[in-house]
């Protein structure tokens, strides 16, 4: 049995304000090829299909589009979509009933049955194979909040006459616990529908330990004061865990079957040299273990992301860099991303200005200046001052030092004149 695993496809995101629907469309259709020259039997999407809770119509019409046109295509593939911490659960679940009748099952919210109680049967979902028959059993276990997981009960003391455990005693945290307990659970009711040559694989939007991330678009995941998950939630028995949440494709903790994807677009320039792909699993029932191979696939890139320069550095090399710049003409939507990275020496009010100006007629985007300074910090002992010299203090000073500390040289006369003139009542 083949799995294409993919997830954050951040369907309606925007870069620095240029949307990208363009971009999402074309891996879309990538993937659509994808599914028919693997000859995948299942396709499992690992949560944030969309950017955010509230998704446009253009997003939502996407998602719906390109699960219709794969079931059209590949009428034997398994389609399973589980939420991301960016989208809404309720969303993703509404249309559940219809989409499941074309194939395609979502689990939005972890599901409960009438009396409020997890229903951990709805997680646990069969994958078929060519034939019709179950080769694999899948844990669809969406991103979980506190209020979806098992609560524990704290560990009573074997000796009641000791009294309650002390206050310093460690404690589980209950979130993590909770958490691992709906992966027990969901890990043995599929091992009691399991049978010989069959695979248990699991679904999971979340933080493992030791997992890399990109910080200038990932949102990182804290809730109850536990911030990444161990690998053990996992049972060792599972074939494969296929994760969702950062953006780099990685394995995790040296388990070479517990695997981010990573996402299939750059979602920032800090994800510029990342290897953006999907992940092929062949599964094989006969084997131990299960997995046979998993190999990237990697996604094209429809639009790139330039960095001029490579480095930040002084605004007359940049502006040289600029004006060398010499991309292909293009539409509109094809156009490259450009980030520029400028070393400052002394405040530049036209910096936009300048580099905009350097960029005229060049058939790129200007999405992101950035700027920093070679000024070393101040030591503590500097920073530091009693209340007696903070109520001395002047604004003329304060204004020396933070110009200091930020460009590393005395403020210029002028720039102390035009301070001044501000500071006239």
């Amino acid at each position: 049995m083949r799995l294409l695993h993919t997830s954050d496809w951040h369907l309606g995101q925007s870069l620095h304000n240029f949307e990208r629907h363009y971009e999402h469309q074309r891996f879309l259709d990538w993937l659509l090829d994808a599914i028919v020259a693997e000859q995948a039997d299942a396709l499992l999407i690992a949560g944030d299909v969309y950017d955010n809770a509230n998704p446009s119509a253009a997003s939502q019409k996407q998602l719906y589009r390109f699960l219709r046109q794969a079931k059209e295509r590949a009428p034997h593939l398994n389609l399973i979509i589980i939420a991301g911490n960016h989208d809404s659960p309720g969303r993703l679940d509404a249309p559940g009933p219809l989409l499941e009748a074309h194939g395609t099952r979502v689990i939005g919210a972890v599901p409960r049955n009438a009396d409020g109680e997890i229903d951990v049967e709805s997680m646990v979902l069969p994958l078929t194979g060519r034939s019709g028959q179950v080769e694999a059993w899948c844990l669809a276990v969406p991103f979980l909040r506190p209020g979806d997981v098992p609560r524990i009960a704290p560990p009573e003391r074997a000796d009641p006459d000791l009294g309650p455990p002390p206050a310093t005693a460690p404690a589980a945290d209950p979130y993590l616990a909770g958490i691992a307990l709906l992966y027990q659970q969901a890990f043995e009711l599929a091992k009691s529908k399991q049978q010989d040559g069959q695979a248990i694989i699991a679904m999971g939007h979340c933080h493992m330990v030791d997992g890399q991330m990109s910080n200038d678009s990932e949102r990182r995941i804290i809730i109850g004061g536990t911030e990444m998950l161990p690998t053990g939630i996992f049972d060792p028995a599972i074939a494969y865990a296929a994760l969702g949440h950062l953006h780099l494709a990685q394995s995790v903790g040296k388990q070479e079957h517990i695997r981010y994807c990573g996402s299939p677009l750059p979602l920032s320039f800090a994800e510029l040299n990342y290897a953006h792909q999907i992940l092929r699993i062949d599964l094989d029932g006969a084997m131990v273990p299960m997995v046979r191979e998993i190999a990237p696939v990697p996604v094209p890139r429809a639009v790139e992301l330039l960095r001029v320069p490579s480095k930040p550095a002084p605004l007359p090399q940049v502006l040289e860099e600029l004006a060398a710049l010499s991309p292909p003409e293009a539409p509109a939507e094809q156009q490259p991303y450009l980030e520029v990275r400028v070393l400052l020496e002394q405040p530049e009010p036209g910096l936009r200005a300048r580099i905009e100006a350097a960029l005229e007629g060049k058939p790129v985007r200007l999405a992101k200046i950035e700027t920093s300074t070679a000024a070393r910090d101040l030591s503590i002992d500097k920073e530091v001052l009693t209340l007696d010299q903070l109520e001395k203090l002047k604004p003329d000073d304060i204004f020396k030092q933070l110009y200091q500390q930020r460009f590393g040289n005395e403020a210029p006369a002028d720039q102390l004149s035009a301070f001044a003139e501000l500071m006239l009542p």
